[in-house]
């Protein structure tokens, strides 16, 4: 089957309460399941927070203590994954028989992550991205993701895969996802910006993908704008400014071929004798190690 109902969740946080915004997740699962959608994605940093306009004490040189306590304070609101939090929310796919792809603060260690999360219908945790480039300040809170957090899903209706904010305007990320094949591209975020509708509808219009662009929306911080947007750069749906809500539309995968006669950009458009992308998936550690010291270090 080619076609489904997909939606997008645009609602915020609770800040620093995790519990609290797993309820409200919850909450919007069951709406956009109640209005037919296969699929649904929330924004950016839902569950974990996105701390706009914080500076964590930091400068060049110098932190403050009150920022060391707002990083543990922001520490404890992220989650661990798996955990806790990701039984409940593959527990709300599995009631609702939907996939679902949630922005998460992770947590691993000291280190935190802009991560989203996909659950399958069955509740499996069935991949997940780290955001690869954090923006400005982000990078003082979050790691760096690596190339083993890539992940194309088959959804049964497509191929979902996820791109997190300003990761959108790397062009190298944006080739190696349409290498991948990605037919729903889940775009999560935080960018409330007049330029973002015309972002994703560029990245729609040049990848040949749907594009579900999910946006918070906190009052007096961050406006929404979330969009629903075809594989020739049509909205169909939003973008929807200034409430919390949820918007669907019916999407047909199968309509993907007809866009890329004219324009396959990893494929008859790629000219790969001029221009080719190598993208590492290997995953990245820090300290490897050795059972037997005879062995050589290997990743």
């Amino acid at each position: 089957m080619s076609t489904a109902r997909v939606a997008v969740v645009q609602a915020g946080s609770v800040a620093f309460d995790s519990a609290a915004t797993l309820d409200k997740a919850e909450h919007w699962i069951a709406q956009a399941a109640a209005a037919g959608a296969r699929l649904v994605l929330f924004p950016e940093a839902f569950v974990g927070g996105y701390p706009k306009g914080e500076d964590f004490g930091a400068r060049v040189g110098w932190r403050t203590p009150e920022g060391r306590d707002l990083f543990a304070r922001y520490h404890a609101a992220a989650i661990d994954v798996p955990g806790p939090a990701t039984g409940r929310l593959g527990a709300a796919a599995r009631a609702h028989g939907v996939w679902l792809a949630v922005g998460v603060i992770e947590r691993e260690g000291g280190t935190l992550y802009c991560t989203v999360l996909f659950f399958s219908p069955e509740g499996v945790l069935a991949g997940r991205h780290r955001k690869v480039m954090p923006t400005a300040m982000e990078r003082l809170i979050w790691g760096f993701g690596d190339g083993s957090t890539l992940p194309v899903l088959d959804t049964g209706f497509g191929r979902a895969g996820a791109v997190i904010c300003w990761e959108n305007y790397m062009p190298l990320l944006r080739a190696a996802m349409y290498a991948k094949g990605t037919e729903i591209y889940c775009a999560a975020t935080v960018d409330d910006r007049e330029q973002w509708i015309p972002t994703i509808r560029h990245i729609a219009l040049e990848g040949r993908c749907y594009v579900l662009s999910a946006c918070q929306y906190v009052e007096g911080l961050i406006r929404g704008g979330s969009a629903i947007v075809d594989p020739l750069g049509n909205v169909l749906a939003g973008p929807e400014y200034g409430r919390e809500c949820v918007l669907t539309a019916e999407i047909d995968t199968a309509r993907i071929a007809a866009g890329k006669f004219d324009l396959d950009v990893t494929g008859h458009y790629a000219r790969p004798d001029l221009f080719r992308l190598a993208v590492n998936e290997a995953p990245l550690s820090a300290v490897t190690f050795i059972a037997d010291p005879t062995r050589e270090p290997h990743d």
